[in-house]
């Protein structure tokens, strides 16, 4: 089969690679008629590099149709259309009955302390081979793929692979009382669809950040209110209040991590850790990693005192240094942590089925071949012609 592969840093190929194969009883194949690029894609581009290992299959937003099942699968059977949640949960464990499944514990990393396995991602998270390719082993196949109905495009159901209930879970965990205020940092696929959310579950306003015109015209004409940071830069607080009575919003989500702009110390370090040999690089992420925190920090002050921070935006610094002080004397509530993509499902399918409200029919600003995945990377995160979000079509 075809399968975009990391070959090093800012190298991505598309490669002819074994096809997958049913391994366990509960286990599906699933041959992958869509796959996203997100955001988290680019963080293997560009930084977590040490963690991969030439030919490492990428990707973890796929769906497609149920080519081979193994012989305890019941839950679904060949040609039923399915989406594949990005992290890989059991759907019996004790973590997978609290609902997050994305600290399932049988697939929990526990060679490097970390959650539940992801497709398409690093040794961090289990190495496990990624759907931006024809085929993909799916394992759990009674409890972890989404089935879905067979005619509306791939584009109605695709996100709920991670886009959606990412989404959903920092609006959530963002807690914006009705009729409230919330701040979106960042205004790419997660952030743009979590304004969407925000407003469809009653928000009255929602204000986003973000320095792509593309990007703020794209949320404004979904009645967001923008604010552009190559005008307000470090006043992105100031702006804030000036639309919340001085107080600022009730909560503000960091849909960025990472990814920050500014912050060059740490911009400049993540680029040398990057040049290192992997063990000698591993090592140093582990014990002295730092993230632009830029973001972040804009989060706490734009918040208003006794609001919540929500963070969907993926972090990776293990010595990252936080404003304590302020978050305390603020009294702030924080909560992260990648989405758990099944508990989400129930509430989001219903707004896919007939209407829909959360615009996913018109998400994707390029659709494009998988042979073309090496130029969509690159440009996507030089953040050019527009682009968004990209389905791959292998």
């Amino acid at each position: 089969m075809r399968a975009l592969t990391w070959q090093g840093r800012r190298d991505v190929r598309v490669e002819t690679v074994p096809d997958p194969v049913v391994r366990e009883p509960t286990d599906v194949i699933v041959r992958v008629t869509s796959s996203g690029i997100c955001g988290s894609d680019l963080h293997l581009y560009e930084v977590l590099g040490p963690y991969l290992d030439p030919g490492d299959i990428l990707g973890h937003e796929p769906m497609g149709v149920v080519e081979e099942t193994g012989a305890d699968v019941t839950a679904v059977g060949r040609g039923d259309r399915v989406v594949v949640p990005f992290n890989i949960s059991c759907g019996d464990c004790f973590m997978c009955g609290q609902g997050l499944q994305s600290q399932c514990e049988t697939t929990q990393v526990r060679e490097y302390g970390s959650g539940a396995a992801l497709f398409g991602y690093t040794k961090l998270y289990g190495q496990v081979p990624g759907g931006q390719a024809e085929l993909l082993r799916v394992p759990f196949g009674n409890t972890l793929p989404v089935k879905v109905p067979h005619g509306p495009p791939d584009d109605r159901f695709v996100y709920l692979s991670d886009v959606l209930p990412t989404a959903w879970q920092a609006v959530e965990y963002a807690a914006v009382p009705p009729g409230g205020s919330l701040t979106v940092l960042g205004l790419g696929p997660i952030g743009d669809m979590a304004a969407r959310i925000a407003l469809h579950r009653g928000a009255g306003l929602v204000i986003g950040v973000d320095l792509v015109t593309d990007r703020l015209q794209r949320a404004a004409a979904r009645g967001v209110h923008t604010l552009d940071l190559r005008i307000y830069g470090k006043d992105v607080g100031d702006a804030v209040r000036d639309l919340t009575g001085g107080r600022g919003t009730d909560a503000v989500i960091d849909a960025v991590g990472m990814e920050a702009h500014g912050a060059t110390a740490a911009k400049a370090g993540q680029w040398a850790v990057g040049k290192l040999p992997d063990p000698a690089a591993r090592a140093l992420m582990e014990r002295a990693g730092v993230d632009r925190l830029s973001a972040l920090l804009t989060a706490v002050d734009a918040v208003r005192r006794g609001g919540t921070v929500s963070v969907s935006g993926v972090y990776g610094g293990a010595v990252d240094p936080l404003p304590l002080l302020k978050m305390f004397d603020k009294q702030l509530q924080l909560r992260m942590g990648q989405a758990n993509v099944r508990n989400w499902v129930p509430s989001i399918l219903p707004l896919l089925v007939d209407d829909d409200p959360l615009g996913v029919d018109g998400f994707a600003t390029h659709h494009l071949p998988l042979e073309d995945a090496p130029k969509a990377y690159e440009t996507f995160q030089k953040k050019a012609d527009g682009m968004v979000k990209t389905l791959l079509r292998p």
